[in-house]
């Protein structure tokens, strides 16, 4: 049996792929990740969920929808979320937040605890991780982080800490030598993150949308950067009152540089260059007697 064709002017494209079908996807994923598709990720949509119709056999979206609303195949909700997540990061990407996080983890005086809430292949739980160590001067800083993410295959790429060696080219020479191992022979071209430096870093999957999350905080620092501006507002505001019980009243919350949580939630105030601070009428997490 033939796939369909979608139509016969563009001829481009196995699958038939209508915009009752696009309707549906955006509906799924709204509902599954909170993500708010706009109507010229069509192209987007179609490129990325036909590898999901040719590796199930399927011949329509219509039978691959289907087949997900019926609510038997529990893998292929996490392939579905995986193919529409975007992962754009880079180590040390928005570099005006580090020098902040370095002299708000100087000021701790206890053991930190630090959420990175949208971890992708690891680039910035192990940028985090790296200010950290330069900031107590120690390959062990009293730094625990937890970075988390819906992706599923990125997170195993994170765990991993491996990464062609382009990845550092801008990076300072002496944080390369500190902190990453350059492969040999069958693995030249690539570097791995020094095992001091993954040890610091436990990766969990997590949907910010899930009814629960498995971490439970107090943080001092949560890092939800370049993640909200795949939500609405609505969402924004949810997931952004949850964070405040998970929050050291005195904790930072770093966002994406395109990113205004002011118009989201009264929960946070703007301390500078996107980096928010509980208003202290809303609390976060109390103190230990």
């Amino acid at each position: 049996m033939k796939p369909a064709l979608k139509k016969q002017q563009d001829s481009t494209k196995i699958f038939e792929f209508t915009p009752r079908d696009f309707a549906r996807v955006r509906a799924l994923i709204y509902k599954q990740a909170g993500i708010s598709l706009g109507e010229s990720k069509q192209e987007m949509v179609y490129s990325r969920l036909a590898r999901r119709l040719r590796a199930k056999g399927l011949n329509t979206f219509e039978a691959y929808l289907d087949g997900l609303e019926s609510g038997r195949d529990n893998e292929e909700w996490v392939a579905f979320t995986n193919a529409l997540t975007t992962n754009l990061t880079s180590f040390f990407r928005e570099a005006h937040h580090f020098p902040i996080l370095a002299e708000h983890l100087l000021s701790r005086k206890a053991s930190l605890s630090i959420w990175c809430s949208a971890a992708s292949t690891g680039e910035e739980p192990y940028s985090i991780a790296m200010t950290a160590c330069e900031a107590f001067g120690t390959l062990t800083p009293p730094v625990n982080i937890v970075a988390t993410d819906i992706d599923t295959n990125v997170l195993e790429t994170a765990a991993n800490g491996v990464y062609p060696a382009e990845r550092i080219d801008k990076m300072a020479q002496d944080r390369v030598k500190r902190f990453f191992q350059r492969g040999r022979g069958e693995r030249s071209g690539l570097v791995r993150v020094r095992p001091e430096l993954r040890q610091l870093v436990t990766f969990k999957p997590l949907n910010l949308l899930a009814s629960s999350w498995p971490v439970s905080g107090p943080f001092d620092v949560v890092f939800c950067r370049n993640v909200m501006i795949y939500f609405d507002k609505p969402t924004q505001g949810q997931i952004l009152s949850r964070f405040v019980p998970l929050m050291k009243p005195d904790g930072l919350l770093f966002a994406g540089h395109s990113e205004n949580f002011m118009y989201a939630s009264d929960a946070f105030k703007l301390r500078g260059k996107t980096v928010y601070e509980l208003d202290p009428r809303h609390g976060g997490a109390r103190k230990p007697a």
